[in-house]
This record gives C-alpha cells, sequence and structure tokens, in this order.
C-alpha cells in the first residue's frame, strides 16, 4: 500500500514513518503548506514525490491512501477531501473536534466507500490486548478504573495543541487516551464530571481531572494535563483482584514492557518483547482495506469515545455532572 502524508508533523517523521519502514507498505508522497518543507521532508525520508498543498497530493499522487497527522481542527476537512478522491483513511486521533461531526465524517466515508481508521496505536500492542482480555476474562466485577496520560509541554506558547482555533487541549490530545481505555473495560458510562485548568490562558485546558459514572456503581477517573512530567498508566480494580499498566499508551518500541496483576490471590508479572505498535496499526489499516471489513479502530468507536470526551469538556465548561 502506498501512502500520502498530509502535513510534516513531528508525529509522522518520530513515529509513522519508521513504523511503515517496518512494514511491506511505504509512503511515496509527502504534503505541506509550505512547499520547501515538503521536499525538505520528502529528501529526508526518502519520499518519491513532495507538493505544497494537500489538495495537490490527493489530486496528482499515485497513492492508495492517506495518513492524516493534521491537528485536530482539520481533520474532519481533509478526511472527507480524501474520500471524496476514493483514498483510503488512517487519521490521527482524535477523529473530529466533537461526536457530531464524527458522525458526519463517518457517514461520508462510508457514503463513499473507503475505509476509515481512527489511529489509537495502543489498542494495538499485545500487552494492551492481553490486559484487556484478563478485565474481561478473569477478573471479577471490576469495580474501578483509573487512567492518566501527562507529559510536560513548556516553552512552547506555539505549539498547535495549545491552540484553541485548532481545537488543541490536553483532553483532545492525551486524555483521549485514558477515555478509550476506559471504555474498553468498563463499556459506555452514564455520566460524566470533570474539572479542568487553563494555566496557560491559553484558551483550552493544560490540566483536566474526570470521574466517569456507571448505573451499577462502578466508575472510572481519567486525567490528562500538559503541566506536569510524563505519565502514562491504568489500574484496574476488581472484586477478585487488579491489573496495573505502566508506559501504558506512547509505549517505547525499543524495550520489553510489563504487565503487573493480581487475580484470585496469585501475583504475575507479564513481560511483552519490544515491538513498534504503529507497525502493528498499519497492518491492521491495511489488512481492513485489503479484506473490506472495518478496522479495529473504526468510525463508529471514534463517535463513542467523541461522546465522552464531550460529555467531560462540557462538564469542565459548566461545573456540572453531564449524561453521556
Amino acid at each position: 500500500m502506498d501512502f500520502g502524508v498530509l502535513s510534516t508533523a513531528g508525529i509522522a517523521r518520530k513515529a509513522f514513518l519508521p513504523a511503515l519502514e517496518a512494514t511491506d507498505h511505504e509512503a511515496t508522497a509527502v504534503a505541506s503548506r509550505d512547499g520547501e518543507r515538503a521536499r525538505t521532508f520528502a529528501d529526508d525520508h526518502g519520499i518519491d514525490e513532495s507538493y505544497e498543498g494537500y489538495d495537490d497530493l490527493i489530486a496528482d499522487a499515485n497513492i492508495d491512501a492517506v495518513y492524516i497527522p493534521l491537528p485536530n481542527g482539520l481533520h474532519a476537512q481533509w478526511t472527507k477531501r480524501a474520500a471524496d478522491a476514493g483514498l483510503d483513511v488512517l487519521c490521527e486521533k482524535p477523529l473530529t473536534v466533537d461526536a457530531g461531526e464524527a458522525r458526519e465524517v463517518v457517514e461520508h466515508c462510508e457514503d463513499r466507500g473507503v475505509t476509515l481508521m481512527e489511529g489509537f496505536m495502543y489498542l494495538y500492542h499485545p500487552r494492551t490486548e492481553r490486559a484487556i482480555e484478563l478485565a474481561q476474562d478473569k477478573l471479577e466485577d471490576v469495580r474501578s478504573v483509573t487512567a492518566a496520560f501527562k507529559f510536560p509541554l513548556f516553552d512552547r506558547p506555539d505549539d498547535v495543541r495549545l491552540s484553541p482555533d485548532l481545537d488543541g487541549g490536553s483532553l483532545m490530545d492525551v486524555g483521549c487516551y485514558p477515555v478509550s481505555l476506559v471504555r474498553q473495560i468498563l463499556g459506555e458510562p452514564e455520566r460524566a464530571y470533570a474539572h479542568a485548568d487553563d494555566s496557560r490562558g491559553a484558551g483550552v485546558d493544560t490540566e483536566l481531572a474526570g470521574i466517569l459514572e456507571y448505573d451499577d456503581g462502578s466508575s472510572a477517573r481519567v486525567a490528562s494535563g500538559f503541566d506536569t512530567q510524563k505519565v502514562q498508566r491504568y489500574r484496574v480494580e476488581a472484586e477478585n483482584g487488579w491489573l496495573e499498566v505502566r508506559d501504558a499508551f506512547d509505549a517505547p518500541t525499543d524495550e520489553p514492557l510489563e504487565l503487573e496483576y493480581r487475580i484470585d490471590g496469585r501475583h504475575a508479572v507479564e513481560t511483552f518483547d519490544a515491538i513498534d505498535q504503529y507497525s502493528l496499526e498499519i497492518e491492521e489499516f491495511a489488512s481492513s482495506v485489503e479484506n473490506d471489513r472495518p478496522p479495529r479502530t473504526d468510525g463508529e468507536e471514534a463517535i463513542a469515545n467523541m461522546r465522552v470526551i464531550d460529555a467531560l469538556a462540557e462538564s469542565a465548561e459548566r461545573d456540572r455532572p453531564i449524561e453521556v
């Protein structure tokens, strides 16, 4: 599969392209608003074609699919344009800025007959799959999940993640991961309550803490932020035990990872070999296209995740619980 990359964003350079090299697929075109930047990026990464402008790549490049690592506020627009050209789309999370827009994009891609996948790479890591399996099959009566993803975003006032016009903020950027993880374990919550802070006066949340409530009495706590040192972990508590994962979402590709748990009195630490979860994500996308089936992180999954994100954001704004 030949990919066109819409943007020279850091995640494309640091994560997507190295992962792509480990597969049988390749990037054959890249576009940027700045033509010189696109040419330099193409030269640096051995990409054949570069374009000044995303429309030119979509119209002219001989590609099968696009990878979209643009700022959040541009995802919907360029996913639709790629679909109009008959291109399958792997779009970075979050797919859109809210659940309503996600539904529009999903229906648009369905009407055009193209595959749409949201890039939640952590769900394709074998450790994540094992953790979900244990939570669903071995842990009895899960009562709570705690999940957090924070990292320092200091001395970068112009970062797109601090732009309200581009739908930045910690909830959208990294909080979407804890929300996703909680939903894999507990399902869809009934209510959300959140508190947020804008420590930079940027117009977006730089810290958010939320509670998700379920009618059976179980609950989850999620947290995201740009104001502390890096933390990314989750813990699941149940009647007969618990499990815990560190380096949970943006997992290193060059070292083994651990999953620790105690279930029915048995304590264990499982170790997983170093692997690039972005490569696994790409392989899932290509397989979905080839076999004409929805990927695991398809449009419906994106809509469901955005509903919870919307509720947390609304709760933080209104300072009251919100029905999901």
